[in-house]
């Protein structure tokens, strides 16, 4: 994602090709669990699709990414929709997490962002998150995932590989994917509560509980 990154203006277009336009389905499915009143944390979030749609649903949000031309993009959606009192915008990385209090969250958004991240950039992502979210507060999120099988490997590979060249092409963007992120949740000290995986299993939806270290 971080390609996808470097021309925030076609940022959306290529998110679009990459998941044959299945994006706004997956992220509107992802924001029936914000309620109102939620006080919210989106995880990279870009050009503000999934902040826009928390702070419709009568949430408050802080949105937080490392590029600012993406969250300029964000900025004026928002005023387009009238919503911007609801929703700050900061420009920070996930290093940066350890600046939010304890139990500051209720829900933590993250689209098509953890799979940009370093292995170690991930683990001190869940580790913080994990902090800052209330007990039994929600970790949210959808991204590319690694399909288990070598066959559905070898399938999602065939077929995706011509929809990277046509974005590249087209938006001179790329992406990747992400390995056992439900593992990583559970040990990071998550609850499942949703998972939800495309035929392929190259595209994951998870809803994951932030439980007390007795439920554990």
């Amino acid at each position: 994602m971080k390609m996808l990154e470097s021309s925030p203006s076609r940022y959306d277009r290529g998110i679009a090709i990459l998941t044959l336009g299945k994006i706004n389905k997956i992220y509107d499915r992802l924001i029936e669990n914000i309620e109102e009143n939620d006080h919210v944390l989106d995880i990279g979030c870009g050009t503000g699709m999934l902040s826009i749609r928390a702070v419709l649903k009568e949430a408050t949000v802080v949105g937080i990414d490392i590029n600012p031309q993406m969250l300029e993009i964000a900025r004026k959606r928002a005023e387009e929709k009238e919503c911007q009192s609801n929703l700050e915008l900061l420009e920070m990385g996930v290093a940066e997490l350890d600046k939010f209090e304890n139990s500051s969250f209720d829900k933590i958004l993250s689209g098509l962002c953890l799979s940009e991240l370093s292995e170690d950039e991930l683990n001190f992502t869940l580790k913080e998150s994990k902090r800052i979210l209330k007990t039994k507060g929600l970790f949210i999120l959808g991204d590319e995932n690694r399909p288990q099988s070598i066959l559905k490997r070898m399938i999602n590979f065939l077929l995706r590989t011509p929809l990277v060249i046509i974005t590249y092409i087209l938006t001179q963007t790329s992406t990747s994917a992400l390995k056992d992120i439900e593992l990583k949740l559970q040990l990071s000290g998550y609850e499942m509560i949703s998972v939800r995986k495309n035929f392929l299993g190259n595209f994951i939806e998870i809803v994951a509980k932030n439980a007390k270290e007795d439920e554990l």
